[in-house]
């Protein structure tokens, strides 16, 4: 594959000049209409760029391919994606005439945040950690709400700037996150087959690795680890889970130990330490106190017991 230029776009009015738009009418904070950006990049199939700044896209008719993991998405009722400013995103055109590009793209200096309380609390919003193909989906209604919270933020920076703009701009960001992270909760629940899917996936990922032989060499299994065999990002994942199953991904991977240290030590002679090193641990009181944390007995007190 040919190697492509990475841009990095250091600002909002960077971003502006990239896609063809006229200078920002705020330099921190800009609502973008997508049916008038045309990247200026020279490519033809594909745009890789990192950007310094927040975005908080809204797109219909994208002229690009999106898939939910490795599986097309089952309904298209509207487009958000939220990108964090240093991550790489990849875009594959596709040039298509009957396509008709719409929607939004809100961008956020992270310095417009400075000295207020979004500047930590929006590091809380794990989406913003999701890959483009864990996106989330609105209906009409939820569509709705977003545009006009977004149109509220153009409309208070398009005003005159006087000493409240900038709080009533951050409170309308953080409104809108706080929907966003509504309408995700409503989207792990509405997806059921998708994400009882990845559920039955996790469960054969974990029990296909604690088969392996050479445990003692691999170690235990990762939180990216199993993200990667899954193709999903590990925040999205364990937000996933917790809806789903209220535990996190490494809490599912403490579950397997568990699981698999009482059927070794009630089935084998082994040793702790042999089980502890079988299982990837490097050191047995490690194996010891997780599995003391979790069953309230040693490993030696459940054998005794079960026995």
């Amino acid at each position: 594959m040919e190697n492509k230029k990475t841009y990095k776009i250091n600002s909002v009015g960077d971003f502006h000049q990239i896609a063809g738009l006229p200078k920002p009418q705020h330099p921190m904070v800009s609502l973008v209409d997508y049916s008038q950006v045309e990247y200026l990049i020279d490519s033809d199939s594909q745009i890789s760029w990192i950007q310094n700044f927040y975005s908080i896209g809204l797109k219909r008719n994208m002229d690009g391919k999106l898939m939910y993991g490795q599986q097309p998405y089952d309904f298209d009722e509207g487009l958000m994606a939220f990108v964090a400013p240093g991550q790489l995103i990849n875009f594959e055109i596709i040039k298509d005439p009957e396509l008709k590009p719409s929607g939004w793209i809100l961008c956020i200096h992270p310095d417009f945040l400075w000295n207020t309380p979004l500047a930590k609390s929006i590091k809380r919003y794990e989406f913003f950690g999701y890959a483009v193909n864990e996106a989330l989906f609105l209906s009409e209604k939820e569509e709705v709400i977003i545009v006009n919270v977004m149109r509220n933020i153009e409309h208070e920076y398009n005003s005159s700037i006087d000493k409240f703009s900038q709080n009533i701009i951050i409170a309308q960001i953080e409104v809108l996150l706080n929907y966003a992270e509504r309408f995700y909760q409503r989207q792990f629940i509405t997806r059921k087959i998708t994400n009882h899917q990845i559920l039955g996936k996790l469960e054969n990922v974990l029990s296909d690795y604690f088969k392996n032989d050479n445990l003692s060499d691999l170690g235990l299994p990762t939180v990216q680890f199993i993200s990667n065999n899954l193709n999903v990002s590990p925040n999205y994942l364990s937000s996933l889970l917790k809806i789903l199953t209220g535990q996190n991904t490494q809490q599912h991977i403490h579950e397997k130990i568990i699981e698999k240290a009482k059927e070794k030590l009630s089935t084998t002679h082994l040793s702790v330490s042999e089980i502890a090193y079988q299982l990837g641990f490097e050191h047995p009181q490690s194996f010891s106190r997780l599995f003391k944390s979790k069953t309230k007995k040693s490993p030696l007190e459940f054998r005794q017991a079960f026995n």
